[in-house]
């Protein structure tokens, strides 16, 4: 799965009103935990994954690269959100440690992300330099407006297809040998919002609006791939947490530093279908994507992403009614991680249960739901 070729499917989506109430199916959809004890809990959580880090490589135990660099997201988040340092040594020194050692690697796409949580959460001018050289690494790798026309690029040897379905490849972004359009989206919106730069808020414009043409089904889920050759698709029920949750994430920035109408409604329609699919859940609402006990696998880590960026939505948003969905969807995974998949400090990757001894990808799974239900009630 994290070793696709070129992103990206096409379908024109048509943004309509929806509406936003609570399931009253999900399970527990509340909690009266106090804030000091929702911090404490989410960094019990953290405390318990850091015995699986090599410092040598940044990376933990267990996990790889990509999901490793979450980690951090998760542990620079938490600081930002409880207004606290714990984490700022660990994660500084881990961000710094990961790109000293892997120079235009791809694993940067998700390290990336990672330093401009900590970046925010911090304000180390290192960790944003970090981020802004990813970004001028993948930005080769966009089709432009005059690449589409022409049918090429030169950081391809095949040929392109200048439009799939009548629309515009321009925006998209190559997979390999760097990030997926999604995450250069949110990088580029987070970068825009740092620096004030214009590049960047274009290009995440840009970005945005080719998944709006080509990414998502007219259930307002985003898609997969799209081959950037022959316009040919990914399999349509390859339907991933992670797909909406980053594009969810970077329109939520996006909308916030451009203020245009459009890219808050999208946002607010697809994560409200993203919440209420029976793609990745049942109907109690509680995410069965990536419950692998035994061994780890990507899903495990997307949902900790999809939590992600719906929380950075719930932050954002002035819509009353979504932050009400939101922080009830987030407490319906809190909940059923705290009372049925918990071990003490630590957690199942089957969030459903049965609780089990650690895993480090159990582990992963559950910091960022522990760390948005802080700022989520």
């Amino acid at each position: 799965m994290m070793q696709r070729t070129f992103v990206f499917l096409s379908l024109i989506v048509s943004v309509f009103s929806q509406d936003l109430g609570v399931p009253l199916s999900w399970r527990k959809f509340s909690n009266e935990r106090p804030l000091d004890e929702r911090i404490r809990i989410a960094q019990n959580g953290i405390n318990a994954i850091i015995p699986q880090l090599n410092a040598g490589t940044a990376e933990f135990n267990d996990i790889g690269f990509w999901q490793s660099g979450n980690v951090y997201s998760a542990m620079a988040n938490q600081d930002h959100i409880a207004g606290t340092t714990v984490n700022r040594d660990r994660v500084v020194n881990g961000l710094n440690t990961a790109f000293n050692l892997n120079a235009n690697y791809d694993k940067f796409g998700w390290w990336a992300q990672s330093a401009v949580y900590a970046y925010r959460a911090y304000r180390d001018d290192n960790l944003l330099s970090h981020a802004v050289a990813t970004w001028n690494r993948v930005s080769a790798f966009v089709i432009t407006a005059a690449q589409a026309s022409a049918g090429k690029t030169s950081v391809k040897s095949f040929s392109l297809a200048g439009s799939c379905d009548g629309v515009t490849m321009a925006g998209g972004v190559f997979w390999r040998p760097t990030t997926d359009d999604q995450l250069y989206l949110t990088l580029s919106a987070y970068l825009a919002e740092i620096t004030n730069d214009a590049k960047y808020k274009n290009a995440a414009i840009l970005s945005a609006q080719w998944i709006k043409a080509h990414n998502i089904n007219s259930n307002n889920i985003v898609l997969d791939t799209v081959n950037g050759h022959d316009c040919s698709r990914s399999p349509a029920n390859w339907l991933f947490t992670y797909n909406s949750g980053k594009y969810i994430e970077g329109l939520s920035v996006l909308a916030a530093i451009t203020g245009d109408a459009q890219w808050t409604s999208l946002y607010t329609n697809i994560a409200n279908s993203a919440m209420k699919t029976n793609v990745w859940e049942g109907s109690d609402g509680i995410i069965t994507e990536g419950a692998s006990p035994q061994q780890n696998n990507d899903g495990v880590g997307f949902k900790a992403v999809f939590i992600r960026g719906l929380h950075e939505a719930f932050s954002r948003s002035s819509n009353q009614a979504l932050k009400i969905l939101i922080h009830s969807y987030i407490d319906v995974q809190y909940n059923a991680l705290l009372d049925l998949a918990a071990n003490g400090d630590t957690y199942s990757s089957a969030w459903h249960g049965p609780s089990q001894s650690f895993t480090t990808w159990g582990q992963l799974a559950a910091l960022d739901v522990l760390v948005s239900a802080i700022d989520a009630n």
